[in-house]
């Protein structure tokens, strides 16, 4: 993935910001506003590139790897609560020199995008939320349902059931080969601890309910109605909390919008993005 990363101008590198360092990658135009972009638990900055590299002429982007994902470091004990991971954050910016961002994240980073946002107000110019964690969903989801059973899909014991894990994640994921998914395989099997632990702290922190009618930042939900992870009736509990956000569902796409159909999402963001910054002259 850092090849095509470079091929869309990423440059990565690490910050450091007191408490760890965090790999990132870095790109598009530094004159221009910050994109930063959030991946889900378990996932990792790669991600977000095919959907990033439509805004690297017009927008400064950061995509980092957060504390315990990717190639920023586990440490156990080191708290993965979404407040915690929110905090880093903003260690992150300062660290950067960065005062203000469009904050966007997929699912548990979705649930940071919006902490940070009602957090950290004066950091934020809007917030995008693509298939977030955070609320309740009235319908369970299929993961809902295994849970609720006592098993937990992300925690790999064998190749099989990440196959399983992964056909849950997209409803149209990009081609992969085969050796790739069995090196993804792999790499969970040998994280199951760790993610176990990061999962466990990701769900300790209360949900955003009580909190989302403060939102200051203009908002915009994208969500695709074959999600798996988080049930797509999530949209009613965000739209009943945030009356001003604006909602996109695409019909056949699962969890991750931003890799199945990345040109198509991320038209609809910077068309948000575009109407925002427009009224913000």
């Amino acid at each position: 993935m850092a090849g095509e990363a470079s091929i869309y101008g990423f440059k990565e590198r690490r910050v450091d910001i007191g408490e760890l360092e965090m790999s990132l990658y870095q790109g598009g135009n530094p004159e221009q506003p910050t994109l930063l972009m959030l991946h889900g638990y378990s996932a990792d900055k790669n991600v977000w590139l095919r959907f990033a590299k439509h805004f690297v002429d017009d927008y400064h982007i950061i995509i980092p790897d957060m504390a315990g994902h990717g190639d920023t470091a586990f440490v156990s004990g080191g708290d993965y609560s979404i407040t915690a991971q929110s905090r880093r954050l903003q260690g992150l910016l300062d660290a950067l020199n960065i005062d203000q961002v469009h904050i966007i994240g997929n699912s548990m980073g979705g649930f940071i995008s919006a902490d940070f946002s009602l957090s950290y107000p004066e950091r934020v110019l809007t917030t995008g939320l693509v298939d977030p964690a955070g609320v309740n969903s009235p319908e369970p989801s299929t993961m809902q349902k295994l849970l609720a059973e006592g098993r937990n899909p992300f925690l790999v014991e064998k190749r099989d059931q990440f196959r399983e894990f992964y056909a849950m994640t997209m409803a149209k994921p990009p081609w992969m080969p085969g050796v790739v998914l069995d090196a993804m395989a792999e790499d969970y099997q040998q994280r199951r601890t760790e993610l176990a632990e990061i999962f466990n702290d990701f769900h300790s922190t209360a949900l955003l309910e009580p909190r989302l009618a403060n939102l200051r930042s203009p908002a915009l939900l994208l969500w695709g109605s074959e999600d798996q992870l988080i049930h797509v009736s999530s949209v009613d509990t965000w739209r009943a909390a945030i009356p001003t956000l604006e909602i996109t569902v695409w019909e056949g796409i699962g969890h991750m919008p931003m890799l199945e159909i990345p040109a198509e999402s991320a038209a609809r963001y910077q068309q948000f993005l575009t109407k925002y910054s427009e009224s913000a002259q």
